[in-house]
Order: C-alpha cells, then structure tokens, then sequence
C-alpha cells in the first residue's frame, strides 16, 4: 500500500514511472519492425548518432529545455539514418558494417563534443553526461509530457501506416510491385525508431537504448506468429520493464533506475524464451520428448 500511495503522490516516483513506462510502451511497438526487418543494432547506432545532436543543440542555445536537447538529438539521429541507408544502397559495404561506420562515428564526434563543452568552465553544461547512461531521477513532469506527446505521435503514425509498415516488413519486393514507395516508407519507420531512441535517451541513457528497442519484441516474439498481437506484448513488456525497474530502484537499495529497467527487462526475456507459447524452449524440449515416446512406442 505504501508503495502505491508513493506512486500515486510522490512527485518524482511518479514522473520516473511513468515516463520509463511510456519509453517502454514506444520501444517496444517500434522494435517489433526493427527486430522482424533484423535490424536490431540499427537503435544501438541511431542512440549513438543522436549524442553529437544533443551537444550541438546546447552549443547553438545554450539551453538544456528538453524538448531543444531532444530535437538536436532527433536532428542528429535523422541524418545518421540517412547516411546510413546511403552508405547501404550506394556502396559494397554490408548493412552490418554500415552501422559499425556510423555508430563509431557519430558517438566519437558526440564525446569530442562533450569533452570540449566540459572544459569551458561553463557550469550550465552540468548534467549533459546524464544522456550517456541515463538518468531517470532527474525526469520531471515537462520531460514526461514530451516523452508523451513525442511518443503518441509516433504510435498514432504506425497505426496510420500498419498496413504498409507490415508489407515493408515481411515482403518489401512485393511492397515496390504495388507501387507503394519504399524507400521512403522505409526513412519514414527508421525516423520513426528515431523518435523511440531520442526519449529514452535521459531514462536508460545512449549506452543501453538498443536493448529497450531490441528486449520487448524479441519477448513478445516467442508467445505468437502474428504481428499484431505481437506489437500488443511488446508494448505490455515494455511498459512493465519500465514500470517495475523505476519501482525497484527507487527501494531502500537506491539502484540507478535505467540499469534495472534493463536487467527487468532480461527477466522477461528470459523467461519468454523458456515458457513462450510459440516458440518457448520448454515447450519445444516437450514435444521433442514426445516424438522421441512416439518413436520409440511406434518401432
């Protein structure tokens, strides 16, 4: 009962719940079509590619607003997309190593670009190093409403465009033999991913964003085959990683929130892929036992 009256009026507690459950709900519906398209590293480099974005942005205003950090970050993301899909569509280079260029790249420009903010003896820029690890304590009611506002947006374009997001995804020559377009529908999801990766940066940080991107569909993956329910789980799990790890770590042990929303989150990975419906290993290991009793009661 305490820890529900903490939820429901404690100003920080609150704020750190929810804005960890939203980032959960929006990475885990955008992963389900980065982990089916296996592009499961491309949120480990958009997150990267976003820190030279944040840097930049403070540079320019000198101001730590959320939403012009945010955008600096979306800007940044953004253009490391596209040089990512150009360096794929244009060279011999796998899209494996493609996203090895652009995350080195982008991430060792962002720790020059810290690096220099920091030896300005500016003490404004205190707290720009937060976007490395994350730091969900510092969440505050104006961070959340533009993690909710920013997020909504990006649920209410996937339900828009589901069914052409769900033909790029699992047929993208059938896509382009209807004529739908593409390539741009393709930018369009990947911007998309952006915009997951860009408000979680403050909760779990640029370190551990692909896992909140990557975690819930991979989970979600393992109790059904269709897309639909899938997106549904992923969201489900994402929001209960974040929910749970911002309870945890605001416990008497006082552990940093975004890595406990990650170890949550491997709980219910690990638990899907043992116990999962569809594809769960225990499940298998069972049929598997009784073929082999078939076999043996049949000869």
């Amino acid at each position: 009962m305490n820890l529900l009256n903490d939820l429901l009026f404690d100003y920080t507690l609150r704020n750190v719940a929810l804005g960890s459950a939203l980032l959960g709900i929006v990475s885990g519906v955008l992963g389900c079509f980065a982990v089916l398209r296996r592009q499961g590293l491309l949120g480990d480099a958009l997150a990267h590619a976003a820190l030279p974005g944040i840097a930049i942005a403070y540079l320019l205003t000198g101001s730590k607003a959320p939403l012009v950090l945010l955008l600096g970050a979306a800007i940044a993301g953004w253009l490391g997309t596209l040089l990512l899909l150009r360096i794929v569509r244009d060279t011999p280079l796998s899209e494996d190593a493609a996203l090895g260029i652009v995350l080195s790249t982008f991430f060792g420009f962002g720790i020059v670009l810290l690096t220099f903010i920091s030896k300005r003896n500016d003490a404004h820029q205190a707290g720009l190093d937060k976007f490395l690890f994350g730091q969900a304590a510092t969440l505050v009611q104006d961070h959340v409403i533009t993690m909710a506002v920013l997020g909504g947006a990006a649920l209410l374009i996937v339900a828009v465009f589901y069914k052409e997001f769900k033909l790029l995804t699992f047929d993208i020559d059938f896509a382009a033999s209807l004529g739908f377009p593409t390539q741009w529908l393709s930018i369009a999801l990947t911007s998309l991913i952006v915009i997951a990766v860009v408000i979680g940066l403050q909760t779990v940080g640029v370190v551990l964003m692909a896992a909140m991107l990557v975690g819930p569909a991979v989970a979600a993956r393992q109790w059904t085959n269709r897309l639909a329910v899938m997106i549904g789980l992923a969201a489900l799990f994402g929001a209960l990683a974040g929910l749970s790890g911002a309870l945890i770590s605001v416990s008497d042990s006082h552990l940093p929130t975004g890595p406990m929303i990650i170890l949550s989150l491997t709980v219910i990975v690990l638990v899907s892929l043992f116990f999962g419906s569809a594809r769960g290993l225990a499940w298998d290991w069972l049929r598997r036992a009784r073929q082999r009793r078939t076999l043996r009661s049949a000869s």
